[in-house]
């Protein structure tokens, strides 16, 4: 495995270096534009912050937030939430800040985990038209982290929640799971790959870190899933600036205290074919809550929301009759 990554490391390099005489003085020429240099792209401004943001279905329906992993990543594989606006559910989509099509930030955009605590609630407080229509989270992956974040810190403001595996709610849970997704037999091994990262994905240029961030995801191992989800654009110094950010302060990762006080039920749902999750560590995850659905996603592993939906939709459609 070691010598698999070595290899992998290497063939990123070489794969960068060949770079080096593309020209990224024009936006967009090897990543797709920003909704800070296309006005078309449809946006919100949160916080300040010009957010990559759409929705469909009639505003007065309950709400339904699509929050997507990374950090880094967009909603593009998780736009099969759609479909519940047929279910009459308002379904929100938002690329968080420094991901998708957002506005880039510098590192300090990234300081703490509490700007995309408090992101995620300009969000909800932009779309929800009074304090009595419903909503409902739907993480997947980090962005699960994420919703339970926030509703660590608003337990009584959210009807319902849908997390689909996230890595863990406390930084011990989520060492667990990366080193169990990346075969390694000690932390310090993935600590010394993420510095290894930051040191090749370096510069201040979006278009260009964002281009050689694409490039060294290409080789990730897979957890489970044949193919790869699609995404419109990886945010570089937003996911190594985040990454960071949880290894240097891991306190910062702990999302339980308040859990307990969150008594309406959560959908918690982890995938059939990755290995490096299974039901023993969504057991341990979703302990934390006091009223958990537990399932387990057929024939898909952990991009569930793409590859799982056809089997994660009944779920979900049954969850959101039960608390809607």
């Amino acid at each position: 495995m070691k010598f698999k990554i070595l290899s992998l490391l290497a063939f990123t390099l070489l794969v960068l270096n060949s770079c080096k005489e593309l020209s990224f003085e024009s936006d967009g020429v090897l990543v797709p534009l920003t909704v800070m240099e296309d006005n078309s792209i449809p946006s919100i401004t949160v916080n300040g912050v010009k957010l990559h943001s759409e929705t469909y279905g009639d505003p007065s329906d309950p709400i339904l937030i699509a929050i997507h992993g990374g950090p880094g990543a967009d909603y593009r594989g998780m736009l099969n939430f759609k479909e519940l606006a047929n279910d009459k559910m308002y379904v929100v989509f938002y690329d968080q800040r420094g991901s998708g099509l957002s506005q880039r930030l510098d590192k300090d955009g990234y300081s703490e985990v509490q700007v995309y605590i408090d992101e995620l609630h300009g969000v909800i407080q932009h779309y929800r038209q009074d304090s009595m229509q419903p909503v409902v989270l739907a993480g997947h992956s980090w962005g699960a982290m994420l919703a339970t974040a926030y509703i660590n810190q608003y337990p009584n403001e959210i009807s319902g929640v849908i997390l689909a595996e996230p890595g863990g709610f406390t930084w011990p849970q989520t060492e667990t799971y990366f080193e169990n997704s990346r075969k390694l037999e000690l932390f310090s091994e993935l600590t010394n790959d993420y510095v290894y990262q930051d040191q090749f994905i370096t510069g201040s240029d979006h278009n260009t870190l964002d281009y050689k961030l694409a490039l060294s995801t290409a080789g990730d191992v897979s957890t489970g899933d044949i193919g790869r989800v699609p995404y419109w654009r990886y945010g570089g110094i937003c996911n190594i600036t985040s990454i960071k950010l949880a290894i240097d302060n891991p306190d910062q990762m702990d999302f339980t205290e308040n859990l307990k006080d969150h008594t309406s039920k959560v959908l918690f749902a982890y995938s059939e074919f990755n290995a490096a999750y299974g039901r023993d560590h969504a057991n341990v995850v979703s302990s934390a809550y006091p009223n958990i659905e537990l399932v387990e996603i057929k024939n898909c592993g952990h991009e569930i929301p793409h590859f799982g939906w056809n089997n994660f939709y009944p779920a979900i459609k049954d969850y959101l009759t039960q608390i809607l």
